[in-house]
């Protein structure tokens, strides 16, 4: 009869798969109630192993700062830091070169080029380097970014499967291997994790997208106002970097993202086409873009004006200069002039809003036809939207206010371009350092995170908002679990039943129905602990039955890598999470049937590949 102990965990397992799986329940509930329900039963009913050790709250609780749970939630940190300051945007226009004009083609060959590397580096790092490459193309080409994230993750798994060093799963299975005298040399691995690589990577490519639906409402509130177009204008003061600028075929090339609508020299307006004119201090331009444009022009020193700045015109041209790259806590966020707010009628520069809330007004948009003239004079109305820029305290007095309706969801840092070789300074650091095994992923993560904070590429402001509390909670809770499904023999009774199920089967049957075993247990508990626990009882089995050890030794290496059907089943699962906006269905979605592609292929190449 099982344990009431064991028993129970199963129990709490089996309903928190079920209800992780339903999406009846947030994710974050769940793995509260997991870990309540775990923490009571050993609290209320203590238990102690049959060598003396109690399993304590303290143990159970022991996730929560296990060093792969304070690596990922770092890297998100160093993650944030890179977008903060656009760092990754040139590397990743040059990785956008690779597919021409197709999207599709560009993502499919910066995910193979990942899976590649994933042979010959550590696969979380290779996934750590290619998120935010693949962010910013995917935001470039329009594409889906739930399409890219979990084949990036699960490409990285299969690359990793290739080579001794492809994944730390793959190096402590070796070690405890090599402790019953079997050696696993570098290519050892290489032809088998080839051929399941293969045929894993072409559901992955081109199964796996169509089958994966969005269903995350922020991703689509931001594509939806990705386009909205907002006019403002840039005062062109004494050393500003548009001036000498010349215009070709009516425009002026220089300007990138902004459309400029009309300028004023000397008072004089001029409309477009611009005919052999070289813009000069004292000109202003009145321009069109969307809100990520004004962010840019921002961030890089083009000297957007605010009303009040372009009223004043050109007099304060080195404090406008000097001002207009705004620090890592300047946000630009959208307002909406509600029915009867008090600003209705007015002009923006007589508006006094800036006096009034501390923000700056940089463009307006108007959903109905709107005439070009100065920022300034532009009389409003309600339902304009207003581009206010100032820093986070500020906006966020602007909550519950009844004439500026706060569109909270809109607010983004402007970019720290100037910090952006720092960053990426930073970020190179953290992979060589990890890479190359000089210290482990989990230290020059947080000191990279600490860096990016310490020589402000980013607030701690920003640095909070990076951290995920579901993968907190989920890695923390699962941990628990797996930590009580070890302590009381759980997973030693599933191996030693999977060992007496087999009694008197072929080798092939044996072989394959202990990978299956096995890949299910890396979904469950990490795919490391599951190596360590199936080698000496494959070792074991291998011997009984008088076949060469190596089959098995690599059994259970491939299968301890299948971890594609849980987010809890692999450092890289979870570090795409945030970015796909992936549930837990999701991945069981998407990763059970690749789990079944590998077992069956495992199952019928094998026993010819390894002449048994």
């Amino acid at each position: 009869m099982l344990d009431f102990h064991l028993l129970a965990t199963f129990v709490i397992i089996g309903v928190t798969i079920i209800a992780y799986a339903s999406e009846r329940f947030s994710m974050e509930a769940v793995s509260v109630a997991a870990l309540s329900a775990v923490l009571l039963v050993f609290g209320l009913f203590p238990y102690a192993s049959s060598d003396g050790v109690d399993l304590t709250p303290a143990k159970l609780l022991a996730g929560f700062s296990d060093p792969a749970l304070v690596t990922i939630i770092a890297l998100l940190i160093v993650g944030q830091g890179l977008f903060a300051t656009d760092a990754i945007d040139g590397p990743a226009r040059t990785f956008s070169k690779l597919g021409g004009a197709s999207g599709r083609r560009t993502i499919f060959l910066v995910i193979l080029a990942a899976a590649g590397m994933s042979a010959f580096l550590n696969n979380t790092p290779v996934v750590v380097i290619f998120i935010p490459i693949l962010t910013v193309i995917a935001a470039q080409r329009q594409y889906a970014g739930f399409k890219v994230f979990m084949p990036l993750s699960f490409m990285c798994i299969l690359g990793g499967m290739t080579t001794l060093i492809g994944s730390s799963t793959n190096l402590i299975a070796a070690g405890v291997a090599q402790e019953y005298g079997v050696i696993v040399s570098f290519f050892d691995l290489t032809g088998m994790g080839l051929i399941l690589a293969a045929v894993g990577s072409l559901y992955v490519l081109f199964i796996m997208p169509a089958m994966m639906k969005e269903r995350s409402q922020g991703m689509a509130r931001g594509h939806s106002t990705q386009g909205a177009q907002f006019i403002g204008e840039i005062p062109i003061a004494p050393g500003h970097p548009f001036i000498g600028l010349q215009s070709r075929a009516g425009m002026f090339p220089g300007i990138n993202d902004l459309t400029p609508r009309l300028m004023h020299r000397r008072d004089v307006p001029i409309l477009p086409p611009f005919e052999d004119i070289t813009l000069s201090a004292g000109d202003t331009l009145v321009v069109t873009g969307t809100r990520q444009a004004f962010s840019r022009a921002l961030a890089h020193g083009s000297a957007i004006a605010d009303s009040d700045d372009a009223a004043l015109g050109t007099d304060m041209a080195d404090e406008t200069i000097e001002s207009s790259r705004p620090g890592p806590d300047y946000h630009l966020v959208e307002v909406v002039i509600a029915p009867g707010s008090r600003f209705a009628g007015r002009t923006i520069q007589l508006s006094g809003i800036r006096a009034r809330y501390g923000v700056s007004v940089f463009g307006v948009q108007r959903k109905s036809r709107m005439a070009r003239m100065p920022l300034s004079e532009i009389r409003l109305e309600p339902g304009d939207t207003l581009l206010l820029g100032g820093n986070y305290e500020q906006i966020l007095q602007l909550r519950g206010d009844h004439d500026l309706l706060l569109l909270e969801h809109s607010a983004e840092p402007v970019p720290q371009t100037r910090k952006a070789a720092i960053a990426f300074a930073i970020f190179l650091a953290i992979i060589v350092l990890s890479a190359f095994e000089i210290l482990p992923i989990v230290v020059s993560a947080v000191a990279g995170a600490g860096l990016m904070m310490a020589f402000g590429c980013l607030t701690i402001y920003q640095a909070a908002r990076a951290f995920d509390r579901q993968v907190f909670l989920l890695v923390g809770s699962s941990i628990a679990l797996a930590t009580a499904m070890q302590s009381t023999g759980g997973a030693s009774l599933i191996a030693d039943m999977t060992v007496k199920a087999l009694d008197g089967a072929s080798v092939p049957v044996v072989l394959s129905v202990l990978f299956l075993v096995m890949a299910c247990m890396t979904n469950v508990l990490s795919n490391n602990a599951t190596a360590v626990l199936f080698i000496p009882i494959a070792l074991g089995i291998a011997a009984r039955l008088g076949v060469p050890p190596e089959a098995f030794v690599a059994a259970v290496i491939f299968a301890a890598n299948t971890s594609f059907a849980t987010p809890i089943g692999y450092q890289t699962n979870l570090l795409v999470m945030g970015p796909g906006h992936y549930s837990f269905r999701d991945y069981l979605k998407a990763g059970l049937p690749l789990v079944a592609i590998i077992w069956l292929t495992f199952s019928f190449i094998a026993p010819w590949y390894y002449a048994l």
